[in-house]
């Protein structure tokens, strides 16, 4: 399973971006679908996820400005993230777990996608 991740880009502070991530490949089911961040200097760190059934969880830093949600017939995640601080100023990489069935057998996975840079001025 490969994630292609797009909508980085360079705003001011208090605008808006939308990041998205898809998954390719075949024979496979998409289980969380996630987001993490990695600024310069420090670890990366999970910003929000969101199960297969829906059930979402974010980071207190981002909690109230971003809405992460997917979109399972194209294999799709979004970021949706408002309200942009400085702070937020990061490498986004997306990431899933996966289930690939071949004949009789079920493989788990766990992709990463190539990262968006964001970078928000004050």
């Amino acid at each position: 399973v490969q994630l292609q991740a797009f909508g980085g880009g360079l705003v001011q502070s208090g605008r808006s971006l939308r990041l998205q991530c898809t998954a390719s490949g075949s024979g496979f089911r998409l289980n969380s679908m996630n987001w993490h961040r990695q600024a310069p200097g420090k670890q990366r760190e999970l910003v929000a996820g969101i199960a297969d059934g829906g059930a979402t969880n974010y980071a207190d830093a981002v909690k109230g400005r971003f809405t992460i949600s997917r979109d399972p017939a194209n294999n799709t995640v979004y970021l949706q993230m408002t309200n942009l601080k400085p702070e937020d100023t990061a490498v986004y990489y997306c990431e899933t777990y996966y289930m690939i069935y071949r004949d009789d057998t079920t493989v788990a996975g766990r992709s990463w996608g190539q990262g968006t840079q964001v970078t928000v001025s004050s």
